[in-house]
């Protein structure tokens, strides 16, 4: 059995690598593509095969997805430019004959309106348009986006303009268990899978936050425009803040908060809670 992970070397792609070699796939079975020759390096250290290939590259994405069975198609970070791209891969995969891919979307792809979901939703058409057999795997947000902004919380406070939105936050390590379990057993094919952890509101993360750090932090909701323009004059593009607005606007609407347990059945435990995840960064 071959399994091709593209984004190889980014950080969810990498935890998916682990998790691969974690639940016993020989890393000579695990193809490892990214575009960073260095780190794809390390990963040919642990005995993986490498293959250096880029989303813009279709001839390197035929090589690297020449006899796959299955490929973890890591979403590009590229906001913008991933419909053309995510094509690139779609076709390779369709030539390679791969007989499975598991796609990280956003949740509820297909009806959300969330700007970052168009290309997801374009993407998912592309997979479905191709006849590949295949797993959305449709995570929310990463902890990550919170607990590495702890510093910031600590001096200034948690900004944002999600109201009383609840999002279902969880570990990128969650996922990548998750989609390490989609490509290493059976019954996943054609399944679309709506995953997140335990909900909750920003003003519950900055309560948390308060609690484990000992610092009183609070929790400042903004209208969209005017969270955009505070991510504007922290040094962020203004098309990337824009968009970070936008998903805030979405949580305030419900639109990140995941129903269902798909993430904990999955796992086969609870996913990593917030106040875990805060502990941990602390």
């Amino acid at each position: 059995m071959s399994i091709v992970v593209t984004g190889a070397t980014g950080h969810l792609g990498r935890l998916i690598v682990s998790s691969l070699l974690d639940r016993g796939v020989p890393a000579g079975q695990i193809v490892a593509v990214g575009r960073d020759v260095d780190r794809l390096a390390r990963l040919a250290e642990r005995g993986l095969v490498t293959q250096r290939a880029d989303y813009d590259d279709p001839d390197s994405l035929q090589a690297a997805f020449a006899g796959a069975e299955k490929l973890m198609f890591v979403s590009g970070s590229e906001v913008g430019r991933r419909v053309v791209q995510h094509g690139n891969v779609v076709t390779a995969a369709k030539a390679a004959g791969v007989g499975l891919v598991a796609y990280t979307s956003i949740p509820r792809a297909d009806t959300s309106s969330l700007v970052l979901a168009a290309e997801h939703k374009a993407t998912e058409q592309l997979i479905l348009d191709a006849g590949l057999p295949h797993v959305f795997l449709r995570n929310s947000w990463y902890l990550e986006n919170y607990t590495a902004q702890l510093p910031t919380y600590l001096q200034h406070g948690v900004a944002g303009a999600a109201g009383d939105g609840r999002v279902s936050a969880a570990t990128r390590a969650d996922y990548a268990e998750a989609a390490a379990v989609v490509l290493t057993t059976e019954g996943h094919t054609n399944r679309v899978y709506e995953l997140g952890g335990a909900p909750f509101t920003m003003t519950e993360l900055a309560a948390e936050v308060s609690r484990q750090s000992g610092n009183t932090v609070s929790y400042l909701d903004l209208p969209v425009d005017k969270y955009t323009e505070l991510l504007v004059a922290a040094g962020l593009p203004e098309g990337y803040a824009a968009v970070l607005a936008d998903g805030d606007r979405g949580l305030a609407q419900g639109e990140l908060e995941v129903a269902g347990n798909d993430l904990t059945k999955l796992l086969g435990r609870r996913p990593t809670t917030l106040a875990e995840a805060i502990d941990a960064a602390l």
